[in-house]
């Protein structure tokens, strides 16, 4: 008997454009019309530049078009792709709330989703009567969803406002109870989209973690997210999307490098091209901040084990200053791992001729752990130093990824949550005598 417990063959999906209306909502399934219609919205904002809903349009914009792929029973699979590559309209189709326009999927099992944040939850009914209504919705008794109530109370830290109509929760407490409720009440297919970046750090962590765990007990999960260090994390296998169609489907690491690679954006580079514009000071001027890989290309993800470089471009357009570049970098919750300055003894306690300068700072790998980090650049002036610092706070940022394959990381053959805001590769010594 086949484990396959999702599978999409040719979906497609597309938006007539020129249809869509604007309504007032107020029901639960007005909202969850109007959710299905936003992506098309959207896209009419970017093609004509005007308000939706203008009578004269009849477009069509296809979100998606023949997608395919099979998920098996406990797979943790990763969907990423960039803005409007189709993500949350293929999300929708898979929860079942719109039908693709062509293709079909077939999914074997409950299914929890967790969209957008409030999805599937009615406004005027409490914190306690939606967790109630959820699990009807999911096909689930009053007596399953009592054994599992406590848990979710207890996981969405909600306790106090339990009797609280919803529409008087913050987005941060909406988010709480839809995840503690979409992940307890044991649906055999999880689906969860970017709505985590809602939730402050701790609360992130705690939820992937439980889908971790939700993994672990044979159950499937999809989940979205541009937070590539929790999705390589997280998942064995991810699919990436492009312009509606799948554009890669194998091993995380390879297909999230693959993605970091294709130039998605622009994080990992800052180019200050109007010098009015640029940050200064008396005598200096910040031309661009770049991340450079070890073959000197812009990069914004790093291999745990690789260097990272950090460039910084200026101009000094008076001479007679001892200046000392330096940089301070920051995890993406704002904590400071290190400063770090200049110290090439070309430039050491010497005035800076007039003239363009480009320097690296040269991050050793397997120093920095997992996640985000963001760079601030300065540029002191030490002689003389009534000068004004040139300054500018998180200038670039970039992914530290670890590719897993326990051969040159310091998390070995442990596959889990590893904690710790550095992760230094150590040297490990063993003594063994056999005869003892």
């Amino acid at each position: 008997m086949s484990n396959v417990v999702v599978k999409a063959e040719d979906v497609s999906k597309k938006f007539h454009i020129g249809k869509l209306q604007k309504q007032s909502t107020t029901t639960l399934g007005e909202r969850i019309a109007e959710t299905v219609k936003s992506p098309a919205r959207r896209a009419v904002q970017l093609m004509k530049g005007h308000a939706t809903g203008a009578a004269d349009l009849d477009e069509i914009f296809w979100a998606l078009q023949g997608v395919n792929f099979e998920i098996k029973q406990g797979e943790l699979t990763g969907i990423i792709g960039r803005n409007g590559a189709g993500k949350s309209t293929l999300l929708k189709i898979l929860s079942r709330i719109t039908e693709p326009t062509e293709g079909s999927v077939t999914i074997h099992g409950r299914v929890g989703s967790l969209l957008e944040v409030g999805t599937g939850f009615h406004q005027e009914l409490t914190g306690r009567e939606n967790i109630f209504l959820n699990g009807a919705i999911l096909g689930m008794t009053r007596n399953d969803i009592s054994r599992s109530f406590d848990e979710i109370v207890s996981f969405s830290e909600v306790e106090k406002f339990l009797d609280t109509p919803v529409k008087h929760y913050s987005s941060g407490m909406t988010l709480r109870l839809a995840f503690a409720v979409a992940a307890h009440l044991e649906p055999e297919v999880l689906i969860v989209d970017e709505v985590l970046a809602v939730g402050d750090a701790k609360f992130q962590r705690k939820c992937i973690n439980k889908m971790e765990e939700v993994g672990g007990e044979g159950r499937t999960v999809l989940f979205v997210s541009h937070n590539m260090a929790a999705v390589t994390r997280m998942c064995k296998r991810v699919i990436m999307l492009d312009g509606g169609k799948v554009a890669g489907d194998g091993p995380a690491h390879k297909i999230v490098a693959s993605y970091m690679s294709t130039g998605m954006g622009t994080t990992a580079e800052r180019v200050w091209e109007d010098p009015d514009d640029a940050p200064r000071s008396d005598a200096v001027i910040l031309n661009a901040v770049r991340v450079r890989n070890p073959k000197g290309e812009i990069a914004e993800a790093s291999n745990i084990s690789d260097d990272v470089g950090v460039e910084i471009e200026f101009k000094v357009s008076k001479p007679g200053y001892v200046l000392q570049p330096h940089i301070v970098l920051l995890s993406d919750e704002g904590v400071k791992l290190f400063t770090s300055v200049d110290v090439d003894p070309e430039w050491r306690n010497r005035p800076r001729p007039v003239g363009r300068y480009v320097t690296k700072a040269w991050i050793p790998g397997n120093l920095l752990t997992e996640g985000m980090c963001i760079v601030s650049v300065a540029i002191w002036a030490l002689e003389p130093s009534r000068i004004l610092q040139c300054f500018t706070r998180e200038a670039v940022a970039f992914q530290v990824i670890d590719s897993m394959d326990g051969t040159n990381s310091a998390r070995g053959d442990w596959a889990g949550d590893f904690d710790g805001l550095i992760r230094p590769l150590l040297k490990w010594e063993t003594e063994f005598d056999e005869g003892a």
